[in-house]
This record gives structure tokens, C-alpha cells and sequence, in this order.
């Protein structure tokens, strides 16, 4: 079922439990910066970066796999060839309602895969200014 319209957009970003991959402990970094822009609109923020033990004062998992509690979307900042091994770490699971890939990002048949089992994906769009514009302007 492919996010198509405004309203398929607004409707994802009511989910308020995001896991951030590739989430940056460094500030300035678009994968540090939009994660604490949802943070300050009440998103949930689950940072998934091997690298560090904390982003955005929340506590960092080493792999999607290793998150244990329930996930509304994945929100991946990592490159797309990697696309493909995330999409499998969420179809291990049993919560992940969406996968959203940051601007730039894409896996035709990642989420191909992703889609057929029932997960909506967005993709090549930023979470932050879709937000700005149908969920913060209104």
C-alpha cells in the first residue's frame, strides 16, 4: 500500500514511537537534528547507533534487532545500500507500522519486500519538514 497523498503522510506521522537508525550523536547533522526536532513535537526518539550509548539524552541500541520495546516507524539515516538489511531486521518484528528513508535514500525492491508484508514505506522525504508542513502548520 504506497504513501501516495498529504493525507497517507499526516495519517504516519500520528504514530508517535520513531526508532532512528543511523540517529548521530553529532550535533549539526541532519541524523542528529531532525531527531530532536521530532523529539521537541513529542515524538517518542529510540536512537540506533552502534557508535555511541546516547543521542538526545536517550539511550542508544546497537541494532534495531536489540530495541525491545514497541515501534511505530523506522526512520533510516543510513545509506542506501544498507536499506535492504534494516527492511529484514523490521520484518523480524511484529510493530513496525512504517519505514520512512530520509531524502536520498532508496530500495526500490527493499521495499518492494517491506510493502508485500504489510509495512508502508516512505521514501526519499525528510520527516521534519513534512511535519512542518502538514502536521506543525496546522
Amino acid at each position: 500500500m504506497p504513501v501516495e497523498t498529504d493525507a497517507d503522510v499526516r495519517r504516519i506521522l500520528e504514530y508517535k514511537t520513531v526508532a532512528v537508525v543511523g540517529c548521530s550523536s553529532t550535533p549539526g547533522k541532519d541524523a542528529h537534528e531532525i531527531p530532536k526536532y521530532l523529539q521537541a513535537q513529542g515524538y517518542k526518539i529510540i536512537p540506533v547507533n552502534p557508535t555511541t550509548d546516547e543521542v538526545i539524552g536517550q539511550p542508544a541500541y546497537d541494532s534495531l534487532s536489540d530495541v525491545a520495546e514497541d515501534v511505530d516507524i523506522v526512520d533510516v539515516f543510513r545509506p542506501s545500500p544498507e536499506v535492504a538489511g534494516i527492511v529484514d531486521e523490521v520484518l523480524a518484528r511484529d510493530d513496525v507500522e512504517v519505514i520512512w528513508l530520509q531524502l536520498g535514500i532508496h530500495d526500490d525492491d527493499a521495499v518492494s519486500r517491506a510493502e508485500e508484508a504489510g509495512i508502508r514505506v516512505v521514501q526519499d522525504r525528510c520527516m521534519k519538514p513534512e511535519h512542518q508542513r502538514l502536521v506543525a502548520s496546522t
